[in-house]
Order: structure tokens, then C-alpha cells, then sequence
């Protein structure tokens, strides 16, 4: 089989309408998982044992189970259980699939950024007689949410490149476009190829963008110790 440009011209206007399904269904299944991430984050937190033991261990089972296997349990077996379950749509399937399944990723993210917040400023905004919310929201979220950023962009890289699992429970995404092509034109080589290079076409630049923008928090991070630095040793 040969590479035939042709074939490349006929296909390539069906995978660029699926690419705008591909990125909506990452950006829809990446805002679950940062919201489904901070209600781990904070369920996480409550200080009964049992109920943290119950939390820890759901988390756990969701991240040591592939997201494939996930996204079949939900598609085939969720609508069979008894009383719960129902029918779902291939997309809602993906959403919820994918969405929790990374959020238990992000939800470690969060509380690394929670935890590199110094104690001695939540301990000032104490002393100040902030309220809880008053704290979260002026104190540690400002001071967490900024130095994560880098990872959560990686995180978003990494699930835009599993959003092609989805092609299991019928997501019309770049992938089902080559394969139908394939299918209706016995012509694969150049549709999954092409699959290929928009995938490296979207999300080496994306990572590229991460990196620099990691390495700019680094350095306005640094700018801050040292200033900090400064001006304690300047009030000593």
C-alpha cells in the first residue's frame, strides 16, 4: 500500500469536524475532574477516621483501575444494576468515565498545593480571627492554586490523549472518523496517520506551553523567597 495524497485530501475534512468533538469532550471531561478533584480534596480532610479510611479507599480503587475498564462498566453493566442503574449516553459515559477517573489524580495535585502553603500564614489568618472560608479564599487557595498550575496542565495534555478510548462506547471523535473511513473506503494508512499528527499537532505546542509557563512560576517563585528573605532580614 502506498501513500496516496488524495485519499489525505477526501479525509481530512472528517477528522478536523470530529477534532472539535475531541476537544470539547477533553474540555468538559477536564472540568469534571478538577471539580470531582476538590470534593476529594476536601472529603479527604475530615478528620473521622472511618469516613477518611472510606474516601481513601474509593480513591485508590478509581485510580488502580484502568479507564477503559471504567468507561465499559458504565456503558454495559451500570444500565443492569438493579434499582441504580441506568441507561447512559456515549458521552455522558466518556464525561463521567474520564472526569472522576483523572480527578483522583487531581485531587492529589490540590492537596500538594494545600500543603505548601506555609503554617505559620494559616496560623496568622487564625490569629486575625478569619473565618474558614475567609482563609481558603485569601490565604491558601491564592497561594496553592498558582504553583500547580503546570501540573494540571500536564494532566489536561495526558487526558486529551486518552480521550480516544472514548471510540469504545460510540463517541464520534478523530478516531471513529478515520475508522468509518477505513471501513466505507478500505483506506486506513492515511486517515489513522492523520489522526496521528493532529494529535502531535495539538498537544506538543500545549506541552511546550506547560513547560515554559512552569518555568516562568519558578522563577516568579523565587523572586518572592528572595523578597521575603529581604524584608525579614531588613526587620531583623
Amino acid at each position: 500500500m502506498t501513500w496516496d495524497w488524495s485519499t489525505v485530501v477526501d479525509v481530512f475534512p472528517h477528522i478536523f469536524e470530529a477534532m472539535w468533538t475531541t476537544l470539547g469532550l477533553t474540555i468538559v471531561c477536564f472540568t469534571v475532574a478538577l471539580i470531582v478533584g476538590g470534593i476529594w480534596t476536601f472529603l479527604k480532610r475530615v478528620k473521622f477516621k472511618p469516613f477518611n479510611w472510606l474516601i481513601s479507599f474509593i480513591i485508590e480503587f478509581i485510580r488502580s483501575t484502568p479507564p477503559l475498564v471504567q468507561l465499559y462498566f458504565l456503558f454495559f453493566a451500570w444500565p443492569l444494576i438493579p434499582y441504580v442503574g441506568v441507561t447512559l449516553e456515549p458521552f455522558t459515559v466518556a464525561v463521567f468515565g474520564l472526569g472522576i477517573h483523572f480527578s483522583t489524580y487531581i485531587s492529589e495535585i490540590y492537596r500538594s498545593g494545600i500543603e505548601g502553603v506555609p503554617k505559620g500564614q494559616i496560623e496568622a489568618a487564625t490569629a486575625l480571627n478569619y473565618t474558614t472560608f475567609q482563609k481558603w479564599t485569601k490565604v491558601i487557595l491564592p497561594q496553592a492554586i498558582p504553583p500547580v498550575i503546570p501540573m494540571l496542565g500536564n494532566y489536561l495534555i495526558i487526558m486529551f490523549k486518552e480521550i480516544p478510548l472514548t471510540i469504545v462506547v460510540g463517541v464520534a471523535g478523530m478516531l471513529t472518523a478515520a475508522e468509518v473511513y477505513g471501513v466505507n473506503n478500505f483506506e486506513y494508512l492515511e486517515p489513522y496517520t492523520l489522526v496521528a499528527f493532529f494529535f502531535l499537532a495539538m498537544s506538543y505546542p500545549s506541552a511546550l506551553f506547560v513547560q515554559w509557563l512552569e518555568r516562568k512560576l519558578n522563577k516568579r517563585h523565587e523572586s518572592d523567597n528572595k523578597k521575603s528573605t529581604k524584608k525579614g532580614v531588613t526587620t531583623s
